[in-house]
């Protein structure tokens, strides 16, 4: 998939995270490392409380590390302070939820505007690169739906196209499709596998469904603290 030395999307080292549990503290991630280059899609699992979440947070600048590095795009993140955290993320990195958490009030066109505004596009170019995304989804016919009109699998598609509005270089994905029916699910990762062949993102995708980490480039378990490669049962 990769290419020699194409600077990674994301670069973990040596990451670590204990939380403290009244008296005890509970090493959650004990030294990780991971990279994932442009292009490739890499898929996370293991059972819930592994910490997959907070080693997601930790990738996506939302929450730091006990000890380690952070990598996104070449650039040393691990002592940025808040405001360089947040450009960071506006620029490069785009994140998907299980829950959408589109904004109720915009239709599903506005949704994917938003963000672009906010980074400094215009509304023409905004709402050209929105159209062309919600298009590529399947929802050409729902862009003028606000969310309650629109059924689970077309909120989290709309969401996914709001996490891809700003051509991020990393897209950082937590159970996205833990409500979606199979077949919606399906769409979902094919759109995950689309833009990282098409697009050149990076995806880091956690999941606990096992039956799509075959359209993965890689797959990794979580298992005590350390990341191991994933191997069926």
């Amino acid at each position: 998939m990769s290419e020699t030395g194409m600077v990674p999307a994301l670069a973990l080292r040596g990451i670590r995270r204990t939380f403290r549990q009244g008296r005890s503290e509970l090493e959650i991630l004990k030294g990780i490392d991971l990279t994932v280059r442009p292009g490739e899609v890499v898929a996370l699992v293991g059972p819930s409380g592994a910490g997959k979440s907070t080693l997601l947070h930790i990738a996506g600048l939302l929450e730091s590390p006990d000890a380690g590095t952070i990598e996104v795009c070449g650039q040393d993140c691990s002592a940025m302070g808040d405001e360089e955290r947040t450009l960071m993320r506006r620029y490069n990195l785009g994140f998907v939820y299980q829950h959408h958490h589109l904004l109720p009030e915009f239709t599903a066109l506005e949704n994917v505007i938003i963000p672009q505004i906010i980074s400094g596009i215009s509304h023409k170019d905004a709402k050209d690169r929105a159209m062309e995304i919600l298009n590529w989804m399947g929802l050409s016919e729902r862009l003028t739906h606000r969310p309650a009109r629109l059924s689970g699998g077309e909120q989290q598609r709309v969401a996914i196209a709001r996490a891809l509005a700003n051509n991020p270089r990393l897209v950082i994905a937590d159970e996205p499709t833990g409500n979606l029916d199979p077949t919606t699910t399906e769409r979902v990762f094919a759109t995950f596998i689309k833009m990282a062949r098409e697009e050149g993102a990076a995806v880091l995708v956690a999941t606990h469904n096992h039956a799509l980490t075959t359209h993965m480039d890689r797959v990794l378990t979580l298992e005590d603290g350390k990341l191991v490669p994933y191997e069926p049962e």
